[in-house]
């Protein structure tokens, strides 16, 4: 193993962990030789000397071998990577918005450059679910990879559950412990799921899909009804991210589900994220781990780190064996959706109706609507509509066609709709 000499960019909650793993590292010959910063005023714990405010003193240092990023801006993040691979260093970054938006173009500078990029710390913590993919599913045709990628949702969505506790009072909670952000709308509405998510679906499927094909709803619009629902069913929900496999074409989304007692995701709890991997050989393989935190992340860039002092690279196996298959939002889901006033949700979205229920507390709706509807800002994270969740069963991607038109059963619902507003009114 050679010693590495680090260039870190960021040193907030993900930097200070990698610090933290580094230097408590048994096995690990490297070092960081210059940490570049935005705010030279902050107060820090470190000597003053090992930052700087010149991102070129870390890019054009002939004696720094690896560029470290781990800030928060996409864009910059992006600049920091691209200039490090045209100036022949390798590059660990866990910015998985600028990486899930990117990952094309990022392949290609790579093949280019012939520098490598990791990015294990972008998806899912401490759970090593990407070099897995790449390594030890790298052959074999994968048929599902779903999961909880948020911990901070998980975290929420626990303590709603077992505590009792109000949606805000959850979140709040979140934040004072450092799982949630003082903004907390990328993971609360899904966008952080759905990053992480198109990561996985290069290394899993072998596609490139920008995160904006990707249906992403939150958690952020659940009512006490939708609880109590959940509750008198024996049902818990969690923010799923999934992508499956049906013939040829891929799928995927993020949004909560209803989950049964007796699924193997309903005891992964609090920060915790959980990824199900099921194969044609291997059948279901479930891989739990932090996925929010400090030193679960920063020991996550500590081991792509390691990685590359072995020359270690992904060669996107999937990509360039299976770069084919064709991604769709061309399917039906089964989605349970509450709103309050009828004249809020637009029956002719649905292609059919399983059940319904209206009262003047808890309206709702479980039908079958089609992936692409969901795109369409009147679904996509709307509050009128409050919240969209996956219908009960793991079966809930039918793989079929959708077909618009109204059948007798929706016509049947519009006219109890518009008897209901009348009573409203």
């Amino acid at each position: 193993m050679k010693n590495i000499k680090i260039g870190l960019f960021g040193f907030g909650c993900v930097g200070q962990g990698l610090y933290e793993t580094l230097n408590n590292s048994k096995n690990f010959s490297g070092e960081i030789k210059k940490i570049c910063i935005k705010n030279p005023d902050k107060a820090r714990r470190l000597d003053p000397k090992l930052f700087t405010t010149q991102a070129a003193s870390l890019l054009n240092d002939p004696e720094i071998d690896v560029i470290v990023e781990l800030i928060d801006d996409a864009d910059a993040a992006l600049e920091i990577v691209t200039k490090a691979l045209e100036n022949g260093k390798s590059v660990v970054t866990a910015n998985k918005k600028m990486v899930a938006e990117h990952l094309s173009e990022l392949v290609n500078l790579q093949a280019s450059t012939g520098q490598a990029l990791l990015y294990e710390g972008a998806v899912c913590g401490s759970i090593p679910i990407i070099r897995t993919l790449e390594e030890y599913f790298g052959h074999e045709p994968l048929n599902e990879v779903k999961g909880i990628f948020n911990g901070s949702t998980n975290y929420i969505l626990t303590k709603v559950f077992e505590e009792n506790l109000s949606y805000e009072a959850a979140l709040l909670q979140a934040q004072a412990l450092g799982f949630a952000e003082s903004d907390p709308t990328l993971d609360v509405k899904g966008f952080d799921a759905k990053y992480k998510l198109s990561i996985l679906l290069t290394h899993a499927f072998g596609i490139h899909v920008a995160p904006n094909r990707i249906v992403n709803l939150g958690i952020d619009h659940l009512k006490a009804s939708d609880l109590e629902y959940a509750r008198e069913k024996r049902l818990s929900i969690k923010l799923i991210a999934q992508a499956k496999r049906i013939e040829d074409t891929v799928y995927a989304f993020v949004m909560p589900q209803f989950i049964k007692s007796d699924h193997t995701l309903t005891s992964v709890k609090n920060e915790f994220n959980a990824v199900i991997i099921n194969g044609e050989f291997c059948d279901d393989q479930l891989f739990i781990g932090k996925g929010a935190g400090s030193l679960p992340t920063g020991a996550a860039v500590l081991s792509d780190i390691s990685a590359l002092s072995y020359n270690y690279r992904y060669e996107y196996k999937k990509h360039y064996n299976l770069g084919k298959l064709p991604f769709s939002n061309d399917s039906l889901l089964e989605v349970y959706v509450s709103f309050e006033n009828p004249h809020e949700i637009n029956l002719e979205d649905f292609e059919s109706i399983q059940h319904k229920y209206f009262s003047f507390d808890h309206s709702y709706v479980i039908g079958k609507m089609c992936i692409n509807n969901l795109l369409d800002e009147k679904w996509l994270n709307n509050p009128k509509n409050n919240i969209v969740l996956c219908a009960i069963g793991t079966e809930n991607i039918l793989g079929s066609l959708c077909v618009k038109g109204l059948n007798a059963e929706i016509e049947e619902l519009k006219r109890g709709q518009q008897l209901l507003q009348k009573i409203i009114v």
